[in-house]
């Protein structure tokens, strides 16, 4: 079994390739791959995207190495798993909406990637830090995490779904934010699970073990 970890010159890949190596020692799920090349990801058994940055730029990133995409969504297609971090989950989103520019997404699940807009003027844009998840819908990836277990976020945007099925977590910014959006074989976290300590480590570990 291999998991790559997609690498398209959107952030440190570091933190995020250790906490998968630790985790796949542990539970046996093989090995770890981070990756650019379009024929390494056509062979893998699952498949990470992590982002960093803003929605347009991390397209435009991906789409500059030729075949990448094509080969991510063909093994998407064929039923291997997926995992979007941060920006790697908004681009799974219908649009996003930044800086006054739509940019489109996968389209993988309908919806659109806005700015986030608290009630409360006193939280400040990006939200920064450790916030409680509200598991609402139980997934195989969210399994052994309790309502209110923290993670750690880094985002100024967030997604937006038409079907709120599909939204399986939340966070209270003073506003409901998507924590966790997922469908079918594919899920993906706004939050970085590499930086969640405790959380991130059982998502992780659940993710390299789940078999839809």
């Amino acid at each position: 079994m291999n998991t790559v970890i997609i690498d398209y010159n959107s952030g440190n890949l570091r933190s995020a390739a250790k906490s998968f190596e630790r985790m796949a020692a542990e539970t046996g799920a093989g090995t770890i791959t981070v990756t650019s090349d379009p024929d390494t990801v056509r062979h893998a058994d699952r498949i990470v995207l992590p982002g960093v940055g803003a929605f347009a730029d991390c397209r435009a990133g991906l789409g500059s190495f030729p075949g990448l995409f094509e080969a991510i969504e063909e093994r998407v297609q064929a039923g291997v798993p997926f995992l979007g971090i941060c920006v790697g989950m908004q681009m799974m989103a219908t649009i996003g909406r930044e800086h006054g520019q739509d940019c489109a997404g996968f389209d993988w699940i309908k919806g659109e990637v806005v700015g986030l807009a608290p009630s409360d003027p006193a939280l400040k844009v990006p939200h920064m830090g450790w916030n409680a998840l509200e598991i609402r819908h139980d997934h195989p990836v969210l399994a052994g995490l309790d309502h209110g277990a923290h993670a750690y976020f880094v985002h100024s945007y967030h997604m937006v779904v038409e079907d709120e099925a599909l939204r399986l977590a939340t966070v209270d910014y003073a506003q409901d934010v998507t924590a966790v959006v997922g469908r079918d074989n594919i899920i993906g976290t706004q939050f970085h699970p590499e930086k969640s300590q405790a959380t991130g480590l059982r998502l992780i570990a659940n993710f390299l073990t789940w078999a839809p």
